[in-house]
């Protein structure tokens, strides 16, 4: 179980004494606050995001979860893929007065791998409680209304907003849930790569023959790992190869074993009666299209949620960039802008000069 010792540095606003009357309080301006916790016997850092706001005020807080691989705080995983997309949510939630808090994953950013030491031994689960211990820390933040929290997870992130959502005890009041995992691991792999292969064949640089035999020896290679066979790459083209050797090796079999032994529709048909959820997919998304999410929605109406449900996100890619952006382009398009808004929508707080 984690264990949370949180340190702050920066000023602290807002006290329980505030007075009544917000308009004779003094006006903060938005800013960032660099805190640090302990969970699991490893020192996690972050940023907390507050907007502009009046002393005494609270405000509705999300916690916000990066992606799959070495994802860090913002969203990146430097120095080949920086699209910023976990700070490019914190600005905009902060544009509605939803403060927020970003952190830096096992791995990654200042957080490093601390008693894991490096990736073999580390698994889903260890994940998941460094992020709740995260929630509890923005629970504590003084600024924060614990009637008014908030997870906003991204592609795997998608996934531990479901988990972290049922572990803690004070439940979020909502759930956004952008491009997330909605299938088990390895068969998201398997469609991905699938995908990739008729593209080649599109492009004329693969035969389908060989596409197919690719997709089959792609779909045996995750059956015996699943059963935990040895697994045969010969054959398959290198790039798939590569891939695969990668996720089933000794580095990564623990983790991706874990996290594909869950399917997130499972979890989703527990989430709490009455969570405001959201659940986003860009139709140029790749990684995780659109045709996958049916079941993560089915499960998500079984448990009574409420709110905006699907927001289909015409020609957006997997980082809410329109088809075709760098995925460097540190963007989130206006589609995907508008709907983290409409997200927020009833706890948007705005605060005036």
């Amino acid at each position: 179980m984690a264990t949370v010792a949180i340190t702050t540095t920066g000023p602290v606003s807002g006290t329980a004494e505030a007075a009544t009357s917000t308009r004779s309080t003094p006006l903060i301006p938005a800013g960032d606050r660099q805190v640090r916790f302990t969970a699991d016997g490893t020192t996690t850092y972050g940023t907390v995001h507050i907007p502009a706001h009046r002393a005494g005020q609270r405000l509705p807080a999300a916690l916000l979860i990066p992606g799959s691989g070495l994802t860090d705080r913002n969203g990146d995983q430097p120095p080949a893929t920086t699209p910023h997309t976990l700070a490019l949510f914190a600005s905009t939630l902060g544009d509605d007065g939803v403060m927020s808090l970003r952190f830096d994953k096992y791995g990654t950013g200042r957080t490093g791998w601390g008693r894991y030491k490096n990736s073999d031994h580390i698994d889903m689960a260890a994940y998941t409680g460094q992020a709740v211990a995260a929630y509890n820390v923005l629970r504590a933040q003084p600024e924060a209304d614990r009637n008014k929290l908030l997870i906003v997870g991204h592609s795997e992130g998608g996934l531990q907003a479901l988990l972290v959502g049922r572990a803690v005890r004070t439940k979020p009041a909502g759930l956004a849930l952008i491009a997330p995992q909605d299938t088990r691991l390895l068969d998201a792999i398997d469609h991905q790569l699938a995908g990739t292969l008729d593209r080649l064949v599109a492009a004329g640089e693969l035969s389908p023959t060989q596409a197919q035999l690719n997709k089959k020896g792609v779909s045996r290679a995750i059956a015996d790992f699943r059963v935990e066979r040895q697994v045969d790459t010969s054959g398959l083209l290198p790039f798939i190869a590569s891939l695969l050797n990668g996720l089933f090796g000794p580095h990564n079999a623990t983790f991706v074993r874990s996290d594909d032994a869950i399917y997130p529709p499972d979890i989703a048909r527990r989430v709490a009666h009455g969570t405001r959820t959201m659940v986003t997919c860009g139709t140029a998304d790749t990684h995780l299209p659109c045709r996958t999410t049916p079941p993560l929605l089915t499960a998500l109406a079984a448990a009574r949620t409420t709110g905006p449900g699907l927001r289909i996100l015409p020609g957006l890619d997997h980082f809410l960039h329109p088809a075709g952006t760098p995925v460097n382009d540190q963007m989130i398009a206006p589609a995907a802008q508008s709907a983290l808004h409409d997200f927020v929508r009833p706890w948007q707080h705005l605060t005036t000069s």
